[in-house]
């Protein structure tokens, strides 16, 4: 009898980690690959990106509706729960003897809580990172107590697992997803960019991506702001957003950027690229803008800068690309003076991802294969 791997996926960003590992399970004769689709991936909003995984050639096994209509704190608590409810009844459905969950989204919380109570093992990639600028710090860790299998990506995560009480022999040092998509795609050229995305890259470039800082709610359109007043005085650069997740407060953000690109030539908004657009645009642009996690785990592969706004990813591990800002127009400015700097430029092709050179979603598909699940939910708390 196979091992059924339930993956649960909620946005199109740990979709993009986890391809690698879904294909990997549909190819392997000793697993069956179960698929649960929930959070953005079914709103039409944030591009209804359950069509991409539909497009690779996987079959979804369940669609969970999570999304309030209001992306306000007690919104998103009640996607929260409309989550557990629904992963409930996804799970007594598909019966499966593993559940693959990626990071620390709300959705992915959700699905693991659901997991915890219905005695199903779990296992937690992307655990024992920090993030001190939102909310999913805690329900990081929080999906860590409640997995039995971790994969991370660095050393020192590793070790904050096992401090968090995990069993050193059950934390499996992998490196990071994302390069595994930067080694195994193929990139599309700048002249097919343009033509694909209708876009006209002037002599300068930026790919700019900014979520709401969720511990700083009240602040996030300030963020923004600051943001849109520095890239409006880039006039010789092309700007090229994708949109934010959806996180708190997330709708205003999409409407400060639509506005933004209404009012600027230079600027174009996508919802959603999917990950050879998106890795293919990092690789033809000059550098990248925002606060997303990708400017650290991801850009620094394809020796390209990132100006890193804000708290949101305070505590990560960051490489020597990565230009680190306040969320004000004249730090951000200065920092994108530095990421076009010869001194900057010059030492990017030096660049050493702390993530990784590739390879993790063998190893995850190794553990996954042949790590025994016999009685690992009864987990006992080690101590240093």
């Amino acid at each position: 009898m196979t091992r059924k791997i339930c993956v649960v996926t909620g946005s199109r960003a740990d979709y993009g980690l986890l391809r690698w590992v879904m294909q990997g399970i549909k190819e392997d004769n000793l697993l069956t690959l179960q698929i649960l689709v929930t959070g953005s991936h079914l709103s039409s909003l944030f591009g209804s990106t359950f069509k991409e995984i539909e497009d690779d050639g996987f079959i979804i096994d369940r669609k969970i509706e999570t999304l309030s209509n209001s992306d306000t704190v007690w919104g998103t608590s009640e996607s929260i729960g409309n989550g557990i409810i629904g992963c409930a009844k996804a799970f007594e459905d598909l019966e499966p003897d593993l559940v693959v969950v990626l990071g620390d989204r709300f959705e992915v919380f959700a699905a693991a809580t659901a997991a915890l109570v219905a005695g199903i093992p779990i296992a937690h990639i992307h655990g024992g990172e920090v993030t001190l600028g939102s909310f999913d710090e805690a329900l990081r860790h929080s999906i860590t107590k409640m997995s039995q299998l971790h994969f991370v990506a660095a050393e020192e995560y590793r070790k904050r697992v096992i401090q968090l009480g995990e069993n050193p022999n059950d934390v499996f040092l992998v490196g990071g997803l994302g390069i595994d998509n930067i080694v195994r795609r193929k990139f599309i050229t700048k002249s097919e960019l343009e033509e694909i995305l209708g876009v006209d890259f002037q002599e300068k470039s930026l790919l700019i991506t900014f979520h709401p800082v969720t511990l700083e709610t009240n602040d996030s359109a300030r963020q923004m702001s600051e943001l849109l007043l520095a890239l409006s005085e880039l006039e010789d650069t092309t700007l090229i957003f994708t949109m934010p997740n959806a996180d708190p407060n997330s709708r205003k953000l999409i409407k400060m950027v639509d506005d933004f690109t209404l009012r600027n030539q230079n600027a174009k908004s996508f919802v959603s690229l999917g990950q050879q657009l998106y890795l293919s645009l990092v690789s033809a642009v000059d550098g990248v803008v925002g606060n997303s996690s990708s400017g650290l785990t991801e850009v620094p592969s394809l020796k390209k800068g990132t100006v890193n706004i804000g708290d949101r990813q305070t505590g990560r591990l960051k490489a020597g690309s990565v230009i680190d800002c306040f969320p004000s127009k004249e730090e951000i400015l200065t920092a994108i003076r530095k990421l076009y700097s010869y001194e900057f430029q010059s030492n990017l092709s030096e660049v050493i991802n702390p993530y990784g050179k590739g390879g993790a979603s063998a190893r995850i598909l190794d553990v996954l294969r042949t790590n025994s699940l016999e009685e690992i939910t009864k987990k006992s708390f080690h101590d240093l």
